[in-house]
């Protein structure tokens, strides 16, 4: 019963922390996805010059560490008079990081939108934004749905290293408790079931659309 109590007198002050958390985690999802979506259509391009710089956003994106990228944003670009507080600069950040995997799961499912619908699609005389805005992203989104959500997860996930530029979010407040206790191994303990917690229901609905769909284009 120690640890069940101990846990229990733990956990409003991580329920605290976890609010920064699903917060930081949402803002990466809700506009790092839309600016995924842009430099997925950037880098399936015609033209040169925005397919260029699409694909370096992205290989950047991919390339850089999380971590790095926080650092940049949180102790780097102070120096060109750009200042953010730590929970904007996670914000951001981690914003970065999601646009830049969302983009190629997007373009992925864009990109395996059959051919013979464009073409039926221009039988119907359908213009070039139209058949795009009306047959193509909406096939290839869907297609790309079960990815998508399993990038929300690790990006709930990543919302930890958040605690390396002193955001008040799970991880940090579980550093914090057991730093005044030295019981670490209960505190980080309960701080990844309540990641798992949350992180697993969002598991089993990724699952159960990818059987849902595996099972619609069977």
């Amino acid at each position: 019963m120690g640890w069940l109590n101990d846990w229990v007198s733990y956990l409003p002050t991580m329920l605290g922390g976890l609010k920064y958390s699903a917060f930081i985690a949402v803002v990466t999802i809700v506009v790092g996805y839309p600016i995924g979506l842009g430099l997925s259509m950037m880098v399936t391009s015609r033209h040169f010059a925005v397919r260029t710089i699409g694909l370096a956003i992205v290989e950047i994106g991919r390339g850089a560490p999380a971590l790095v990228v926080l650092y940049l944003v949180y102790y780097g670009l102070p120096r060109f008079g750009i200042t953010f507080g730590s929970v904007t600069a996670a914000c951001v950040g981690l914003t970065f990081n999601s646009a830049a995997y969302s983009s190629e799961m997007m373009r992925g499912g864009i990109q395996a939108v059959p051919r013979g619908q464009l073409e039926a699609a221009s039988a119907l005389g359908l213009s070039q934004s139209s058949t795009f805005r009306r047959v193509i992203l909406p096939q290839g989104l869907r297609s790309a749905i079960p990815g998508l959500m399993g990038l929300a997860i690790q990006m709930f996930q990543g919302t930890s290293l958040a605690y390396a530029i002193a955001v008040p979010e799970l991880m940090k407040t579980a550093y914090n408790i057991g730093s005044q206790n030295f019981d670490y191994l209960k505190v980080f303990m309960l701080a990844g079931l309540v990641y798992a917690a949350v992180s697993m229901p969002a598991t089993w609905i990724t699952v159960y659309f990818e059987r849902r769909m595996s099972r619609r284009y069977a």
